[in-house]
């Protein structure tokens, strides 16, 4: 299988059939396993004994296809689905520390992440440094000996700033750092993370990997030795792994996936070409324009491609933000992201809300800013609805 090519491996990666030899994967709905005999239930237990399943929250049929296929996709030795990406986040990061370590994060971060790592982690005693994520320099100053975990959004939410996946791996290996990785704005599809020296990588399944609203997921890649000897023992003892039926969704999404994540792509760019320098903005954020700031390591990293978002910062604050929303007739308002429907979404008053006014300024989170998940709908059209809803902002 690792000789296939991408879209080859998305299809059939991973497929274990049953003795009735399904097209489509089977889904085991069971919470447990069934034994022929005493001796044999024993050596299931026994950590030496058989790799057989036990117990739906170690692992499943069904979800054990679904970590193989998207382990296969990124390149990684093994996986470990989780309930949700947030599931994912908390595990890859809690299974790495303890009291006493010492952690180096970016800043620019999903509101969520800054709240595992401000007041989870330093809650039980985890110093946290969190350093501008584009500064080379900021990352050098902030790893001691002690530093544990180096952690980055390599596309970060929502202001799209793209940092270096190599650059800061050589800096965090040089102390013995672990790199971890969230790379859902990224996609599986384009990144290369471990290849460009990402230790763990963390995925929201719930993005693109579904890909169409249905279902939430998470999954957690590195090597075998991290996943089933650190990560395992953490994540089947508190509870945060898929279901099996979220599994199939996500299997079925994997096999769509690099189509969708293609033609999402070409959409955004051509997008964010059409709106740049348009009166009613402050500034159009897409990390595959010539004018982004990091748009060479975009070239790079990401072979060219500028992922499935980008974000508008429309003039007039919050209230010309929410005129555009409004005025939005394909695109629907939610906040969920790498969906096949365009989703448009403020940040500053939903997934961000909670961070201070201070915080939002530094980070680029202004009253304005609209972060926009470009869909499968006709380019055409959705760039004839941007404009309207951004002359619409200005009324």
């Amino acid at each position: 299988m690792s000789d296939w090519n991408k879209r080859t491996k998305l299809v059939h990666g991973g497929t274990r059939r049953s003795q009735y030899n399904e097209v489509s994967e089977a889904i085991y709905m069971t919470q447990g396993f069934v034994y022929d005999n005493a001796e044999q239930a024993e050596a299931r237990f026994i950590e030496t004994g058989p790799d057989e399943f036990i117990y739906a929250r170690y692992g499943n049929p069904t979800v054990d296809m679904f970590e193989k296929r998207i382990a296969l996709l990124e390149g990684a030795e093994d996986a470990f689905a989780a309930a949700s990406g947030m599931a994912a986040v908390n595990g890859a990061l809690t299974s790495l520390v303890q009291a006493g370590d010492h952690v180096v994060s970016a800043k620019a971060l999903f509101g969520s992440c800054l709240h595992i790592l401000e007041n989870i982690l330093s809650k039980f005693g985890v110093e946290v440094t969190f350093v501008d994520g584009t500064d080379l320099d900021a990352w050098r100053a902030a790893v001691r000996p002690d530093t544990k975990v180096c952690f980055f959004e390599s596309m970060s939410n929502p202001t799209l700033e793209v940092i270096d996946i190599k650059a800061v791996a050589d800096i965090a290996h040089s102390v013995g750092a672990t790199v971890v990785v969230d790379n859902v704005f990224s996609t599986p599809v384009y990144s290369k993370a471990i290849e460009q020296g990402a230790d763990v990588v963390v995925y929201s399944a719930t993005k693109h990997i579904d890909g169409q609203g249905r279902a939430l997921g998470g999954v957690i890649l590195g090597t075998k030795d991290y996943i089933r000897g650190t990560l395992e023992p953490y994540m089947k003892h508190t509870g945060g792994s898929l279901s099996p039926f979220n599994a199939w969704i996500m299997l079925k999404g994997l096999e769509t996936i690099d189509l969708r994540v293609k033609a999402q792509a070409e959409s955004a760019l051509a997008i964010a070409e059409a709106v740049e320098g348009n009166p009613a903005l402050e500034r159009a954020i897409y990390p595959g324009l010539k004018t982004h700031a990091q748009n060479a390591l975009v070239q790079s990293q990401l072979s060219g491609c500028g992922g499935t978002v980008l974000s508008l910062d429309v003039k007039g604050g919050k209230e010309a933000a929410f005129k555009f929303l409004n005025a939005l007739t394909i695109p629907v308002i939610s906040n969920n992201l790498g969906d096949s429907k365009s989703i448009a979404t403020h940040p500053a008053t939903t997934t961000h809300q909670r961070l201070s006014d201070e915080l939002k300024a530094e980070l680029g989170i202004t009253p304005g800013l609209i972060r926009f998940s470009v869909g499968l709908e006709d380019t055409d059209d959705l760039i004839k609805d941007v404009r309207v809803a951004l002359e619409a902002s200005q009324v």
